[in-house]
């Protein structure tokens, strides 16, 4: 048997190998995405969780006690993004040294400590470190992952990979308020809450154990100038001998292609015009990243079972049904994007959800508008949350981050990328800080 047809991680090669990276690494590392971003907001209303942290407890206060403890509430849930920001910063430059399996075998570790802090807390203070450390561990994965994905797959995929990336985001939301109900029902006590923080943790163990089984992007292999592992992992990711004129002429192609960008890159293009309109594309790409934040969809994912149970009135229940079903709407809603975001383009895929959701939204502030007795309003206002679900993955749940990526020139991909992914962060931090407060205060007016 040649050394060539040997070319294989995990007994696997082609198509098979590519599955495998996406439930091995994609799904696990996407799921934890959302998972650990909502998982938090289906429990602030629990009992026990208010016992061990009644500095951010608004379900037994009231006045200015609440009024503090919902800007409090708002800033702990927040500091996952803390960590966030500073591995959107970071990981690019970092990830170009020690590669994209280092790195998300380093990510995947700083998950799992933030999440033993979690789960594993008795202050408040040991919470919110947890916290950060977690969403600094999510980030770099969040940010790596896809760009692993792309570096190991055709073109031709790449959509429908960067669809799937939001599909088990959405799955991750999905379960995390199932799970929530599930632990609801049980007798109030510390494993309510400690367990449904303990799950990811098999998660982030499973990143760490399969990552070095699977091959390294070729692209960042070739950078390094190791050509032979390059060719090894193309040969495997294509199915095809390492010595075929197929992998040499890819090879040779990325060889081009990182050495022209290397002399032409310069990171202040980005804020020029001329021909390539770069500073006009760069825009794009910071505004729609501002446009998802504000748009409200991470609001309602996080916020959802206290939108239920304290803006429409309804039973604790009843309002954690409610959360899962919506959020099991916007999972399966995801299939529209990955059947239609190659079809009909990104930009018809922006334009319809964007307005979607903005319909949604003003009949959603209607609705909300009628006291909570009135109960055809309470119907209506969940109906619409449910609808912003459904428009809110065709285009903002992935085609977004994909629009970005394609916009940009190749020797700027990277720093226009994760400056305008950066830029996704703050906003997100804005809404989680503002929302209990806003909610509190001014009701269906936010």
């Amino acid at each position: 048997m040649s050394t060539a047809r040997e070319a294989s991680f995990l007994k696997m090669c082609g198509h098979k190998l590519s599955v495998a990276q996406i439930f091995l690494i994609a799904a696990p590392a996407f799921f934890l995405f959302g998972y650990n971003q909502s998982g938090v907001g289906g429990l602030l209303s629990l009992q026990d969780w208010t016992k061990h942290f009644p500095q951010i407890d608004t379900v037994h206060t009231k006045g200015e006690v609440k009024s503090k403890n919902s800007t409090l509430q708002g800033f702990v849930v927040a500091t996952f993004t803390i960590g966030t920001l500073f591995g959107a910063l970071s990981c690019s430059r970092i990830g170009d040294i020690f590669g994209r399996r280092k790195m998300i075998f380093g990510a995947a570790t700083l998950s799992l400590i933030g999440e033993v802090l979690q789960c594993t807390s008795f202050g408040l203070a040991q919470f919110i470190v947890g916290r950060v450390i977690l969403g600094l561990g999510i980030r770099v994965l969040s940010a790596t992952v896809p760009v692993w994905q792309s570096e190991c797959s055709p073109a031709k995929n790449r959509g429908k990979h960067v669809v799937l990336d939001g599909l088990f985001i959405s799955f991750g939301y999905m379960t995390a308020a199932w799970v929530n109900l599930g632990f609801f029902q049980l007798k109030p006590g510390p494993i309510q809450w400690r367990l449904l923080l303990a799950i990811p943790t098999l998660l982030s163990i499973l990143l760490m154990s399969t990552t070095f089984f699977l091959p390294e992007s070729p692209r960042w292999l070739v950078r390094q100038n190791r050509l032979q592992e390059a060719a090894y992992a193309l040969s495997a990711l294509q199915g095809l001998p390492s010595d075929s004129d197929s992998v040499r002429h890819e090879i040779d192609a990325i060889s081009y292609t990182l050495e022209s960008s290397r002399d032409t890159a310069k990171f202040q293009d980005i804020f020029t015009m001329g021909h390539e309109k770069l500073f006009y594309r760069f825009m794009l790409c910071f505004f729609l990243q501002f446009a998802q934040q504000m748009s409200g969809g991470n609001l309602i994912s996080v916020y959802s079972t206290i939108i239920f149970q304290e803006n429409l009135g309804l039973s604790s229940q009843v309002s954690r049904i409610l959360s899962g079903g919506t959020l099991t709407w916007k999972f399966l809603s995801c299939f529209v994007a990955f059947f239609t975001v190659d079809r009909f383009g990104r930009r018809a895929l922006l334009m319809v959800s964007g307005g979607g959701m903005a319909l949604c939204m003003m009949s959603l502030c209607i609705a909300t508008s009628f006291p909570e007795t009135n109960k055809s309003a309470s119907v209506a206002a969940v109906f619409f949350i449910f609808m912003f679900n459904f428009f809110i993955p065709i285009g903002f749940l992935g085609a977004n981050f994909l629009y970005c990526t394609e916009v940009a020139p190749i020797r700027l991909r990277m720093a226009m990328t994760s400056v305008s992914t950066a830029n996704h962060w703050p906003w997100y931090l804005v809404v989680t800080l503002l929302t209990p407060v806003a909610i509190n205060s001014i009701g269906f007016r936010y």
